[in-house]
């Protein structure tokens, strides 16, 4: 996984679609859904590293962005 997108269609997989429409809350929901996966062992550890690399660099740049 490289960008938002790619988590977005990763979580498809799952059957997760999340579109709030504030883009913080986007992602701050896609990082609560990858954890949960993770914890539930349904995902590997690297899909989960990745992830939430992606996600958190993502919520802090709009964050320091405001």
């Amino acid at each position: 996984m490289k960008t938002i997108y790619d988590i977005q269609q990763f979580l498809k997989k799952f059957g997760t679609i999340i579109y709030i429409g504030d883009r913080v809350a986007d992602l701050e929901l896609m990082a609560s859904e990858i954890k949960e996966l993770y914890d539930s062992q349904l995902i590997e550890v690297k899909d989960y590293q990745s992830a939430a690399l992606i996600l958190r660099t993502e919520l802090q740049r709009l964050r320091e962005k405001k």
